[in-house]
């Protein structure tokens, strides 16, 4: 199966990104297909070898709208901005026009309510003059409504463009009617009125309501401006010998780049001279400049404080850290929330209802009081008051913000599914070693039963077959051992062999080296006994202790130790606060666990838990009924990522990590779930507020316009003011999402 993402223009409302979605669907080969209204794209899973991306956005093109492949890059995405840009030009534009003739007719129907105006201005209440300056309103000014509602018609579908179509149509030829034809209405004892004003006040009204819209929806993706704004748009590289200043997006892999202080790092790459300290705020969230050195990686767009230095290119363009966060933030705003599948059902049938009720409408006002103007005036009313782009919008807008927000603060959220479940988590699961701990741990005792002079061979066979595992223990093995020496030779190892959860083993000068977790030992049958007592002391101060075999016997025993991160404490506390049960899971033993746990403020351990076994001990809490979060930074953890509700991957950690989980925090602060989770919170209640807004608005307004109000107080909507009602709706839900930006990271 492969994935589509896409940009659609031309969408009026909620009801056209489901016409999408079912057209979509109906092509062979395609699974699924979601449509953001909000943010205009789509989403499309495919089957290949039955379909091919050409021929959806065909489909979608075929259908009245315009689908093209979503901007990625900084340079395209500047391009789209530059259009959106361009097309607001000529909306306002229309609105301009249309404002300036609907006040001339508005102006033309003030004598009708009994209100003086100039005699020079009397000219405008004339019947033919109304015409003439509405004639443009409606079909110039109004021309993308009338386009759009007759692309539906031929499609089948109807959407908010046809409300707007029928209801100022409908005002439009009335009044040209009692125009051309007085003597119709002065033959059933009523005034030829006409209503030129409403169908140009509605629709210009509703195109500056659309206008305002756009304009607070460009304002929910400002995390993505901000990101593309971060790309530096030039770059020093040595070419030939020679230093010499090319565009950024000339930068291949491999290419040695040179990074001045104060200076933006221009790609990614791996220092191959000079040291720095690089501000990583803008990528990551943390504020605390990184010390870098050689063999270490930089990020582009960050910013280079201290030090010069060269660095090798290793990815560019798309490739990028930076492209593809701005890629990851726009695709997880694209994505729909569970909860949207409520509004989704409500505009599945809102058009036709709201059409079949304002027919039903007029031949009730028509049968009931044989008046045409008041039938056609509630007909009106009826179509234009009624909005299904509140509903639409109502859950997308507030994801966009969320999850840009989030963005911003270094919290990388997948979809609209993990913002929501997010909020709703009962249980957070946390790894122990670089994840509640700073996974940079260190030996702090090698004991050895061996003579002093053996003691060293011992380090030096602990250290060669360490060498070849990527756990962090292994690693603080390995560099104690280099810290003894000044020089020390690895001896060759054949046969490694790394045992998940275990240890490692290798054989090297005719013998067997095996070093590992004294579960193991007893596995292998050998004897610890007599460094017991010392593992247990160890243990019981927070330190992991492994011990050392050759041929079967017990050699070392080797103490690590690994510092709990200074927020861990901190963020445990203001969970628990918040009501979620807090877990820890790890491979380490139960003393050590405990006193890690101890030190944090964690209650419920789940210790020599293997990493084969991890995504079952998340299973079995979520078997207890419960919505689980797993939290962890190794290649280890990515199974049990998986099966969480909800994961999250330290940024800090390995790539499988992160691919596996739900959300990415892209630092190594725990500070950041706390943060994440009282986001989601606030973005869901932000949406509950947008839907009930939405559902209220139209229950009430739809039977006022109906005119179930004029039997009691004799009082009837205006068109003109249903219109406004419309088009303030759709803008009130935006800007309610927008309340989102001021949500403050900070508990």
């Amino acid at each position: 199966m492969e994935r589509l993402d896409l940009k659609i223009k031309g969408m009026s409302c909620a009801s056209c990104a489901n016409s999408i979605e079912r057209t979509v669907t109906s092509v062979a080969g395609v699974v699924n297909c979601f449509v953001n209204f909000a943010a205009e794209q789509a989403t499309v899973n495919y089957e290949p070898r039955e379909t091919n991306s050409e021929i959806i956005i065909d489909t979608i093109n075929n259908s009245g709208y315009s689908a093209y492949y979503l901007p990625k890059l900084p340079d395209e995405q500047a391009r789209e901005k530059k259009n959106q840009k361009k097309e607001a030009r000529k909306l306002l534009n229309k609105i301009i026009t249309g404002s300036i003739f609907s006040m001339a007719l508005i102006i033309g129907t003030l004598e009708h309510i009994g209100v003086k105006i100039s005699p020079n201005l009397s000219i405008l209440s004339n019947p033919w003059v109304q015409f003439l300056l509405a004639t443009p309103v409606q079909f110039w000014v109004g021309l993308d409504f009338h386009r759009a509602a007759w692309s539906a018609f031929r499609h089948r579908a109807a959407d908010m463009n046809t409300l707007i179509f029928l209801g100022t149509n409908v005002a439009y030829f009335f009044s040209l009617w009692a125009t051309v034809n007085p003597q119709f209405f002065v033959n059933q004892g009523l005034r030829p009125d006409v209503y030129y004003e409403a169908a140009s006040v509605i629709i210009t009204l509703t195109l500056l309501g659309r206008y305002l819209e756009n304009r607070a929806k460009g304002q929910t993706s400002e995390a993505i401006e901000k990101l593309m704004g971060l790309a530096p748009k030039t770059a020093k590289v040595i070419r030939n010998g020679r230093e010499v200043d090319i565009p950024v997006l000339e930068v291949i892999v491999g290419d040695t780049v040179i990074v001045r202080p104060g200076e933006k790092i221009p790609v990614d790459g791996e220092i191959i001279t000079g040291t720095s300290t690089i501000d990583e705020s803008m990528i990551t969230g943390e504020s605390f400049p990184v010390e870098k050195q050689i063999g270490d990686e930089v990020i582009g767009a960050t910013i280079n404080k201290t030090g010069s230095f060269q660095l090798t290119a290793t990815r560019v363009g798309k490739d990028s850290a930076l492209a593809q966060i701005i890629n990851l933030v726009q695709l997880a705003q694209g994505s729909k929330a569970p909860i949207q599948k409520i509004a989704d059902r409500v505009t599945g049938w809102f058009v036709p209802s709201v059409i079949t009720l304002a027919i039903a409408t007029f031949i009730i006002w028509f049968n009931i009081m044989g008046n045409p103007t008041l039938a056609m005036l509630t007909l009106v009313g009826v179509l234009i008051i009624a909005c299904p782009c509140a509903l639409g919008l109502a859950t997308p807008t507030s994801v966009t913000v969320g999850i840009g927000k989030g963005a911003e603060n270094g919290i990388l959220i997948k979809g609209a599914e993990s913002l929501e479940l997010t909020g709703k988590l009962q249980t957070i699961v946390f790894d122990k070693t670089g994840t509640l701990t700073q996974g940079k741990p260190s030996v702090t005792k090698f004991l050895s039963v061996e003579s002093t002079a053996g003691e060293m061979n011992l380090l030096q066979w602990s250290a060669a077959v360490e060498k070849l595992s990527e756990h962090p223990l292994a690693e603080a093995v390995v560099k104690y051992a280099q810290a003894q020496t000044e020089e020390i030779n690895f001896p060759s190892v054949t046969n490694f062999q790394a045992i998940a959860g275990s240890g490692v083993e290798g054989m090297m000068d005719n013998k067997l080296v095996q070093i590992g977790t004294g579960r193991w030992m007893n596995e292998l049958n050998v004897d610890t006994t007599s460094l017991n007592s010392e593992k247990t002391h160890l243990e019981s101060q927070a330190q992991t202790v492994v011990f050392l075999a050759v041929d079967g016997h017990l050699k070392a025993l080797i103490a690590i130790a690994d510092a709990v991160k200074p927020s861990s404490a901190k963020s445990i506390q203001q969970l628990k606060k918040m009501g979620l049960e807090v877990v820890m899971l790890t491979g380490d033993n139960p003393h050590t666990a405990q006193a890690i746990a101890d030190q944090v403020g964690i209650d419920r351990v789940l210790a020599e838990v293997r990493p084969d076994q991890k995504a079952n001990a998340i299973a079995q809490l979520q078997q207890e009924g419960k919505l689980v979060a797993m939290v962890g930074d190794g290649i280890n953890d990515a199974p049990a990522l998986a099966q969480a509700d909800v994961g999250f991957a330290i940024g800090t950690g390995t790539d499988v990590a992160m691919a596996a989980s739900d959300i990415t925090l892209m630092f190594g602060d725990l500070q950041g779930i706390v943060t994440a989770i009282r986001l989601s919170r606030a973005t869901m209640s932000n949406i509950r507020q947008n839907l009930i807004f939405a559902f209220v608005y139209n229950v009430a307004g739809i039977p006022i316009a109906a005119g179930i109000l004029f039997p009691l107080f004799g009082w009837l909507l205006s068109p003109m003011w249903a219109g406004a009602a419309m088009a303030l709706s759709s803008v009130s839900v935006v800007l309610n999402a927008l309340r989102l930006r001021r949500f403050q990271i900070t508990a």
